[in-house]
């Protein structure tokens, strides 16, 4: 997320509106996505949305993790290399949203709104988060949050990136390592017959 602010070519949607509630009322931006965070967990109450570790982790990491990033990380002056910079960011988020819901420890507090959602409404999953989606990019933009070619270019890629990562780091309930288990040994017990 730091990556792609130094990047300049436009964030995501939430971090469009984290940027906009930085320039119209200060603080950092990895304080507004820290605030914002335990914000939105406060939605999860009436939705009967229960966090994990993994959730608690993510209010009270991304926020630093990204001013961290900001603090050390400058803007490159030359546009192929601001370009580099926001695909980094946009494969690395991919591959941050593969390694935290593959846990299985918990969604993220943005992540946990749209199932809650889903779960409470019956709505579809992908209108559910589109909604969400639009609604901080519009006040992100109006409180003057950066959109741009990588507010698409995120929008287009982070699903298919998410999909594609999230196969390499789900542990395996409970349930799946039994059936494993017990697959192997039928297999090994068919291979010795």
């Amino acid at each position: 997320m730091g990556l792609m602010l130094r990047a300049g070519l436009g964030l995501d949607p939430w971090d469009v509106f984290h940027q906009g509630l930085q320039g119209s009322f200060g603080l950092s931006v990895g304080a507004w996505v820290t605030i914002c965070g335990a914000l939105v967990l406060l939605l999860w109450i009436p939705l009967r949305q229960l966090p994990g570790v993994g959730t608690v982790a993510n209010v009270l990491l991304i926020g630093a993790a990204m001013d961290l990033t900001l603090r050390f990380v400058g803007t490159p002056g030359a546009l192929p290399f601001r370009i580099l910079l926001m695909v980094t960011a946009i494969l690395l988020n991919g591959l941050a949203t593969g390694l935290y819901i593959g846990a299985r420890l918990g969604p993220g507090p943005r992540d946990g709104l749209m199932t809650g959602l889903h779960r409470r409404t019956g709505g579809s999953l992908r209108l559910i988060r589109t909604g969400i989606e639009l609604l901080v990019l519009a006040v992100g933009v109006l409180l003057g949050g950066t959109a741009g070619v990588g507010t698409v270019a995120y929008a287009l890629a982070i699903g298919p990136l998410a999909q594609f990562f999230l196969p390499w780091f789900t542990v395996p309930t409970a349930e799946q390592a039994g059936r494993a288990e017990r697959a192997g040994k039928i297999g090994k017990a068919g291979a010795a017959g």
